[in-house]
C-alpha cells in the first residue's frame, strides 16, 4: 500500500518563532518548506518582514521566499495554482513538505482552495486602484458596504488587498462578492496536519517589541526609505513600512513610528490568533517536539 503525502502547516502569530522551527522540521524530514506569508514573497521587503536570513536559507530549501518584487501583480489564486504545482513535484520524491506562514488566507488556499472568479480587467483594475491611491481605502470601504453589505459585514475593513479584490469582482461581474463565493472546500491527494505556534501572551508581545527593535538596528528606516516612492503599492500597506511613511512624511517622529510599529504589530499578532482559533482542524503546540 502507498502511503499518503503530507504538508504538515505550521503557523502562528508575528514573531512566535515559526521560521526556526520550521527549519527544524525540514531537516529532520529532509525535505523543502513552502512560505505562505504573503509579504515575504516580496524581495524588496527583507527586514521589514523577517523573511529568513541567508544562513536561514541555507538549511533548507524555502519556497516562495523573495520570488516576486513588489511591482508584480499577485493574488491568492496564482498562488494557489503555483503551490499546488510545486508540491506535485516535491511529492514526487519527498514523503512530507513542510508549510510554514502567519498568512491565513493563503493558508487556506494551500488547504482547502479558493473560489475561482473571472479574470479582471486591467483597465477597471487600474481605475480602481487609482481611486484608492487618491482617495484613500475610505473609497473602497464605501462602495463595498454600498454594493455588498453582507461582505463588508465579514471582511477585516482595514485590509485594502481584500476591499479592493471584492470591488473587482463585484464590478465585472455585477454581481455582489458575498453570492459569488461557494466556499467549498477543493479535493487534495495528499494529506494535511496543521499546527498553530503559541505562547504566553506576554512573552509573545515582548519578543514582539524585541524583534522590532532589531530590525531597526538591521536596517529597517533605510530599506523603508528606499520603498518611500512606491508607498501607493499594496504590497506595502503593511505593518512596519506604513508607520515610517508617516515619519518620512513628518507627521510624526522616528520615535512614535518605531512605538507604532511594536503596537499595530502586536494587534496584528492577535488578530492573527482570533483568525487561527475559528478553524477547528488546528492543533495548538507550545513546541514542535511533538512533530519530531
Amino acid at each position: 500500500m502507498t502511503t499518503q503525502k503530507k504538508l504538515i502547516v505550521l503557523s502562528g502569530p508575528t514573531a512566535v518563532g515559526k521560521t526556526s522551527a520550521a527549519i527544524e522540521l525540514a531537516k529532520h524530514y529532509h525535505t523543502d518548506i513552502i512560505s505562505t506569508d504573503s509579504r515575504q514573497f516580496y524581495r524588496e521587503m527583507k527586514i521589514g518582514t523577517a523573511s529568513p536570513s541567508p544562513s536561514e536559507l541555507a538549511e533548507a530549501t524555502h519556497h516562495f521566499i523573495g520570488n516576486l518584487s513588489i511591482h508584480d501583480y499577485y493574488n491568492v489564486s496564482l498562488f494557489e495554482q503555483q503551490a499546488l504545482k510545486l508540491l506535485d513535484e516535491l511529492f514526487s520524491t519527498k514523503e512530507i513538505v513542510i508549510a510554514v506562514g502567519g498568512s491565513g488566507l493563503y493558508i487556506d488556499a494551500l488547504c482547502y482552495g479558493i473560489d475561482d472568479f473571472p479574470d479582471i480587467d486591467e483597465k477597471l483594475r487600474a481605475g480602481i486602484k487609482s481611486r484608492y491611491t487618491n482617495e484613500g481605502i475610505e473609497y473602497l470601504q464605501k462602495e463595498v458596504e454600498r454594493l455588498d453589505p453582507l461582505y463588508f459585514s465579514q471582511v477585516d475593513r482595514q485590509n485594502p488587498k481584500r476591499l479592493q479584490r471584492a470591488l473587482e469582482v463585484i464590478l465585472s461581474t455585477g454581481k455582489s462578492y458575498s453570492s459569488q463565493r461557494i466556499r467549498q472546500k477543493k479535493a487534495r491527494n495528499f494529506s494535511i496536519e496543521k499546527y498553530v505556534l503559541n505562547m504566553d501572551r506576554e512573552l509573545l508581545y515582548q519578543r514582539i517589541n524585541d524583534r522590532v527593535d532589531i530590525m531597526i538596528n538591521d536596517g529597517l528606516v533605510k530599506e523603508a526609505r528606499e520603498l518611500f516612492p512606491y508607498r501607493h503599492l499594496n504590497a506595502l500597506n503593511t505593518v512596519g513600512y506604513k508607520e515610517l511613511f508617516r515619519y518620512f512624511e513628518n507627521e510624526i517622529s522616528l520615535d512614535q513610528a518605531i512605538i507604532d510599529i511594536k503596537t499595530h504589530s502586536r494587534r496584528y499578532a492577535k488578530r492573527q490568533i482570533t483568525w487561527f482559533k475559528r478553524d477547528q482542524s488546528f492543533q495548538w503546540i507550545s513546541d514542535i517536539s511533538k512533530l519530531l
